[in-house]
């Protein structure tokens, strides 16, 4: 060239090697979606490994104990008839969950690599997953629009989730959908819980569409530790505090509070323009779901597939209330007052989440709080954000509270229910600091008491006394003067 120029050919190069890092990355995901769904599969035959656990213990005894218990035996097979209802219940949400990734890619990509495996199948974080949370190496899950689709407008939801809506004048009708294909059906007999899905199908266009259940397929499961399949227990325990009528009183004593103040908050909501209002660490979606019956454009984030897997299955593919039945207090011998009461089974959803009257924009967003929502987009784009056991699992609480305060619109309100005994890195009284320090007014402050994903017949009941809130952001004039 003349003039001396110099043209840089190393752009295909670095090119290239963000596509392998992109395929790196989706290759361990994919990894640890696996893990997850494994969890789930080996759910029954963990479950079997404990009652020959109590088995063998009862064989132990002397002939003159054991006709004391003679009636055990019976109780062995009963706890089998549960674990098989509670296998039929896993199998079913399974084969409707159409996985966001190619399933069968080769999985040695990821055996020589250097990237950090932080995937969300690692939980030794120390977070727990009954609250909802989890890690990913992308931090989002893929967007249901192709690549490049925009994952933060109200409006969209991100990869699993899909968009949910209901039209306001069939609210009675249909089913909350999904954009993309899932296995269609029901298991034609329930007895037959290992039945797959079907190798072909179509989507709601017509168009002849890859199977979403290939991965069910025992070749590409992987052994994973028991500590995993505990996680799949305690997501049935979850279920019951979200879905069942028998979690009501937990969800009255954390949630109805935030019902209320949201009402009282916002008196004069518009169909045609309804407040905004988000809810991270929505879990099962339950609470996301009755702030939009209130009238709020309403979205969950949700990070833990363990969560996501279960909560669209309720959502989108349960067609009257109570058309299943689970077994959710069997993984526990301790503190039960009768053998019936730890038997007994459990109807869910108490509600049919489509004919639920929701509002038109409800949705469920997978991905990490902290990075879906720190994009430019979101600045100012909430009325209210509303958490519950959400804050004290973050491993930088202060990031939490600077990122909805950027969220919130001013005068936008934050109503949050935190246990102060599960606050990892900040007291109650330092998160508060900082609260202030982000341009927060407290409003409203007291103590609830609430059990979480208990056992309301269990003689143990596990009680916490958690901080509620609302707080309403400062305009941005106030705070700049208020700054020394």
């Amino acid at each position: 060239m003349s003039g001396g120029g110099v043209i840089d050919v190393k752009l295909p190069e670095e090119d290239e090697e963000r596509r392998r890092q992109r395929k790196l990355e989706e290759a361990l995901e994919v990894k640890s979606l696996r893990r997850i769904i494994s969890a789930y599969l080996n759910y029954p035959e963990a479950a079997e490994e404990d009652v020959k656990r109590y088995e063998q213990s009862f064989r132990k005894l002397p002939p003159s104990h054991k006709a004391l218990l003679s009636h055990y035996p019976l109780k062995f097979k009963k706890l089998r008839r549960c674990i098989s209802m509670n296998s039929y219940f896993i199998f079913a949400m399974l084969q409707a969950f159409d996985p966001p990734l190619d399933m069968s890619q080769d999985m040695d990509i990821c055996e020589d690599s250097h990237v950090s495996h932080t995937h969300y199948d690692n939980q030794s974080d120390g977070r727990n997953v009954c609250s909802g949370h989890s890690t990913s190496s992308s931090g989002r899950m893929c967007c249901s629009k192709g690549d490049h689709a925009d994952c933060n407008e109200q409006s969209k939801v991100v990869e699993t989730a899909k968009e949910m809506t209901t039209n306001e004048e069939e609210e009675t009708e249909g089913p909350i959908e999904y954009k993309t294909a899932s296995c269609p059906g029901k298991l034609e007999n329930r007895e037959e819980t290992n039945q797959s899905c079907s190798n072909d199908f179509t989507d709601s266009n017509g168009n002849a569409s890859s199977p979403a259940c290939d991965w069910l397929d025992p070749s590409i499961q992987l052994n994973v530790p028991l500590a995993d399949v505990d996680k799949v227990r305690c997501i049935i325990r979850n279920i019951v505090r979200d879905w069942a009528a028998e979690g009501k009183t937990e969800r009255d004593q954390c949630y109805k509070p935030i019902l209320e103040e949201l009402d009282a908050l916002f008196p004069n909501r518009s169909k045609e323009s309804p407040p905004a209002c988000l809810v991270p660490g929505a879990g099962l979606g339950r609470l996301a779901l009755e702030i939009s019956h209130l009238g709020f454009i309403s979205q969950g984030n949700e990070f833990s597939y363990y969560m996501m897997i279960c909560s669209s299955f309720i959502l989108n593919h349960t067609e009257t209330a109570g058309e299943w039945n689970i077994y959710p207090w069997i993984h526990s011998n301790c503190n039960s007052l009768s053998d019936s009461d730890q038997l007994r089974p459990v109807s869910i959803p108490d509600i049919h989440p489509a004919s639920a009257g929701i509002t038109e924009g409800f949705s469920m967003c997978g991905g990490d709080f902290v990075e879906v929502y720190s994009d430019p987009s979101q600045v100012g784009a909430w009325d209210a954000v509303v958490t519950c056991f959400f804050i004290d699992t973050a491993h930088n609480i202060v990031e939490y509270i600077e990122i909805i305060s950027r969220i919130l619109k001013d005068g936008g309100v934050d109503l949050y229910g935190q246990e102060d005994e599960m606050s990892i890195e900040l007291s109650l009284e330092d998160v508060k600091r900082v609260a202030l320090h982000y341009g927060f007014e407290f409003e409203k402050e007291k103590t609830i008491e609430t059990t979480y994903t208990t056992n309301p017949r269990s003689m143990m009941q596990n009680r916490y006394f958690t901080a509620f809130w609302t707080m309403r952001k400062k305009s941005v004039t106030i705070v700049e003067q208020a700054a020394p």
